[in-house]
């Protein structure tokens, strides 16, 4: 094998292909605009020239590899061979051996799941460290030795790369994706994974690469029908956004599940908690679905349409028989409106041809709009926030549709005032929900072939029925944390929440060892768990560095200068009114600070944007503070704890929360 000098010499050779690599691919995207052809060949030979072109150069700056697997004698095909690893494929010539191979082809599993006691064949796996873009070591684990399995071995360039500092966004893992990681990282497409990841696990991260390795390996499917990654919030989505790119992957709808939810409509109130509450509630479906389909009624008289000197007709019952056989087949109701319709002119068309008449496409449509009205008055046409503002604002309509799933108290929680105009309604996020589960009741919407989707223990009944609607014949990544769950919904149970997500069959991995928080901070965080009323296991970190520190004091000014000296990202963390307060002390001292999202080093954090982000050190301010803002207070700081990587201060000038005493 290579020695360093080597090394670096070869790392050179693989940048100068790669640029090109890119070079090629450019000149392609000029000679196929020149290829003649039809014109849908020409434009997708030019859609696939172009997306070639720019997903090599999004490489950009990144090591060229990362890793390198050394074979041995008895490993069928490969033995004897080397392979390096890296996030893309790179070759100097068609036809010749890659230099180096993409990391989720198949033969690059045995890197990241041979150990000691099962090398998968390898005699060598070695890892490279880089500083910047520059090769500066290697490190070589002998995995078939006998002394390996004997000892046991780890990798110190493997912990480094995980104890550095945190700055800007979050960093792919694909140079330290761990075994356990790795089985769900290459799960396939067509089964649902559900991972409970306790905090510093890496189960966004895992979720992500399991993106990028599904579109590796189904690239034409899900080409066609998508990939969704669905975070909390934006800040969430900020923090994550440089990881499928540095992958390779950019054609991924990146959103949160409220932006999803509420772009039909202008959200311009807020509920109560007690109306947020019922509107989350699964039994809002049924309610929603009884309230639409009421509006169906018995026909009363009979179609009769006349066509120059005929009359066609069809009879009370034969109608009758056409809505109830569309009520029971068609699978929204929209599409059940206009099979009526359709059988309608079937029928009339049937009378008209045994009368030698001639029923062509104009015909047809002719006899559509004449019968419209009439199958209007049986099936009306609706839309969906013309139905919500009725259930919303009619209480004579919104009692009959709740009749035995809504107390009257919720109903009262949930219904206006007074009656409003869909166009003039003061719509809510929650409403947003509902509108969701309504429009598709009316008329089926898009769907993907895969859905990521995080934080899933905070998603409401209806909001899973939502994402559901939109995976319903394809699978999905359920990330989350049961100890993290926040919302007045969250998820007690897996088995629950995936029901809801359409996907009782899942399977549920739980992620235990975690290689974000270090092994201090995570004994604090972990004497939280007795207390809250959710069953997961504890976690144990892989990480014997980090600094835990809790000092009875509030200069947040002092305990931010005192963590500027060292490296990474600050975050200070208090409950949300007092976020402004500490922004202005920090201020006023000469300390920048932005908000989360933004690029400074220096954020400030309401507490109930935590989730999801990480910071190399974290100042939290007032536990007891925390706990009394929310409910679930005690779920808050078991998150608001678990955001440090490096080091956590704790400040506080009131008592500790009993379980961290």
């Amino acid at each position: 094998m290579r020695g360093l000098t080597e090394e670096q010499e070869y790392a050179e050779e693989c940048r100068e292909a790669l640029r090109r690599m890119v070079s090629g691919a450019r000149e392609n995207v000029v000679v196929g605009s020149e290829t003649w052809g039809d014109r849908y060949t020409a434009e997708r030979l030019g859609h696939y020239l172009k997306t070639l072109a720019r997903d090599i150069a999004e490489e950009g700056d990144n090591p060229p590899y990362f890793g390198l697997i050394q074979y041995d004698g008895n490993a069928g095909e490969h033995r004897g061979q080397s392979y390096y690893l890296g996030r893309r494929h790179i070759s100097d010539a068609i036809g010749r051996p890659p230099m180096v191979i993409d990391w989720r082809a198949p033969v690059s599993t045995t890197f990241y799941q041979a150990t000691a006691n099962d090398s998968r064949g390898l005699a060598t796996r070695r890892r490279f460290g880089w500083a910047a873009n520059t090769l500066t070591s290697f490190e070589d684990e002998q995995l078939g030795s006998a002394q390996a399995e004997a000892t046991g071995f780890g990798s110190e360039l493997v912990r480094r790369e995980i104890e550095r500092a945190r700055v800007g966004p979050m960093r792919d893992i694909v140079a330290t994706i761990q075994p356990e990681q790795d089985e769900v990282v290459r799960t396939e497409l067509e089964v649902s994974v559900c991972v409970q990841g306790a905090p510093g696990t890496g189960k966004t991260a895992v979720g992500l690469h399991r993106a990028a390795y599904l579109l590796y390996a189904h690239r034409g499917r899900l080409q066609r029908n998508g990939v969704l990654v669905l975070g909390p919030n934006r800040a969430f989505l900020h923090y994550i956004s440089a990881v499928l790119p540095t992958l390779g992957e950019v054609d991924v709808d990146q959103t949160t599940v409220e932006e999803m939810l509420a772009g039909r409509i202008a959200v311009r109130a807020t509920d109560s908690v007690a109306a947020a509450v019922v509107k989350h509630d699964g039994r809002m479906a049924e309610i929603i679905r009884r309230a639409l389909y009421e509006r169906i009624s018995e026909p009363l008289e009979p179609i009769v349409v006349a066509d120059s000197s005929y009359k066609w007709r069809v009879q009370q019952y034969e109608l009758a028989e056409m809505v109830t056989e569309a009520r029971a087949h068609a699978t929204a109701y929209l599409m059940g409106r206009e099979r009526v319709i359709a059988r309608v002119v079937a029928s009339l068309q049937r009378q008209a041809e045994a009368r030698g008449q001639n029923c062509n496409g104009v015909w047809l449509r002719k006899m559509a709009r004449a019968v419209t009205p009439a199958v209007d008055a049986v099936w009306p046409a609706v839309k969906a926030e013309e139905v919500l503002a009725e259930i919303l604002g009619e209480h004579s309509r919104l009692s009959r549709a709740a009749d035995g799933l809504l107390s009257p108290g919720e109903q009262d929680a949930i219904a206006w005032p007074q009656p409003r105009k869909a166009k003039t309604a003061l719509w809510t996020l929650a409403d947003a929900v509902l509108l969701d589960e309504l429009s598709a009741l009316l008329e089926r919407g898009e769907t993907y072939g895969h859905v990521i989707v995080d934080e899933a223990q905070d998603l409401s009944p209806m909001e899973c029925r939502a994402i559901a609607r939109r995976c319903e014949h394809g699978s999905v990544t359920v990330l989350g944390d049961l100890a993290q769950g926040t919302t007045p919904w969250a998820a007690r149970t897996w088995a629950d929440q995936l029901g809801h997500l359409g996907k009782p069959e899942a399977e549920l991995v739980a992620l235990t060892t975690g290689y974000r928080v270090p092994a201090s901070v995570v004994e604090l965080a972990n004497r939280l768990l007795t207390a809250l009323p959710v069953e997961v296991p504890q976690t144990t970190s892989f990480r014997t560095d980090g600094q835990l520190t809790i000092t009875e004091s509030d200069d947040i000014v002092d305990a931010v200068q005192r963590a500027l000296p060292h490296e990474g990202s600050i975050g200070v963390i208090a409950a949300d009114q007092r976020i402004a307060v500490l922004n202005n002390a920090l201020q006023s001292a000469g300390i920048d600070t932005v908000a989360p999202g933004g690029d400074g080093r220096v954020t400030v954090v309401p507490a109930s944007l935590a989730k999801g982000l990480e910071y190399d050190h974290v100042i939290a301010v007032e536990p007891a503070e925390i706990v009394e803002a929310e409910p679930r207070g005690l779920n808050r700081l078991y998150v608001i704890l678990t955001r440090a990587v490096s080091r956590l201060d704790v400040l506080h000038t009131r008592p500790l929360p009993r379980e961290l005493s």
